[in-house]
């Protein structure tokens, strides 16, 4: 079993020239990554074969699909519009505030942030293209729906978002809150494109594990830059430690 999140938290006081940790990397990460990946690599084998794992989705969208307004606005919360918005806030907040703390290497998690961000459109474009997967019957003849770009839009915005702002909340509370909030608009996100007639739900199942691969080599990242901050590496504030 792996640690709960509090427990991965240094309580220590960050000084200047120092960046808050991380939730620590856990030891069931690379078995997450790759259960991730794995289940990414089997379900698009299965689009791309048309195999039963295919029909049986298409006959749960055919359930699940009932377009109305609260569909349409969950489904929006993943929009480039919304979403990227919200992340370069964080983004630039973050980054404003650890440099003016003199934080060392304090534009490394925004950058990291930012970068697996752009990974998404750079994965998703050829896959959706590769794949070439018709969309549900409300979405006509159209293809490249595979895999859905919004929930990785959202699965990554809010994802890094939350990352970058755990260790940077007081208790336990906020931050059960805060992943809260970001499973809540994922969970939105997921089910307003379904219910809307937008995505079949392996698109967005594949999305989540493709995102799932993206988020913890960024939790990775973190961790171990957080790590090398802690060991007292000085920044070009505090001087020698």
């Amino acid at each position: 079993m792996s640690p709960s999140p509090e427990s991965d938290l240094e309580s220590a006081p960050t000084g200047q020239g120092r960046r808050p940790p991380v939730p620590g990397r856990p030891a069931c990460l690379p078995a997450l990554f790759g259960l991730a990946a794995l289940l990414f690599l089997l379900i698009t084998w299965q689009v791309s074969v048309h195999g039963p794992l295919l029909r049986l989705d298409e006959r749960l969208s055919g359930t699940l699909t009932h377009p109305g307004r609260l569909s349409e606005f969950l489904s929006a919360l993943g929009d480039v519009s919304i979403a990227l918005p919200v992340l370069a806030g964080v983004l630039i907040g973050i980054a404003w505030h650890d440099r003016l703390e003199g934080t060392d290497r304090w534009w490394l998690p925004p950058a990291a942030a930012a970068g697996t961000m752009v990974a998404v459109p750079a994965l998703v474009v050829p896959l959706k293209a590769l794949i070439a997967r018709p969309g549900p019957p409300v979405m006509g003849p159209a293809t490249g729906f595979y895999p859905s770009g919004h929930t990785a839009t959202a699965a990554i915005a809010y994802g890094s978002a939350t990352l970058l702002l755990w260790p940077r909340l007081c208790t336990p509370q906020a931050r059960l809150g805060l992943l809260g909030v970001c499973l809540c608009l994922n969970l939105g996100v997921a089910f307003g494109l379904v219910r809307r007639g937008y995505h079949w739900p392996l698109d967005v199942l594949a999305s989540w594990c493709l995102c799932t691969v993206l988020l913890s080599l960024l939790w990775g990242v973190l961790s171990r830059s957080s790590r090398r901050t802690s060991a007292g590496t000085p920044s070009s504030r505090s001087g020698p430690s």
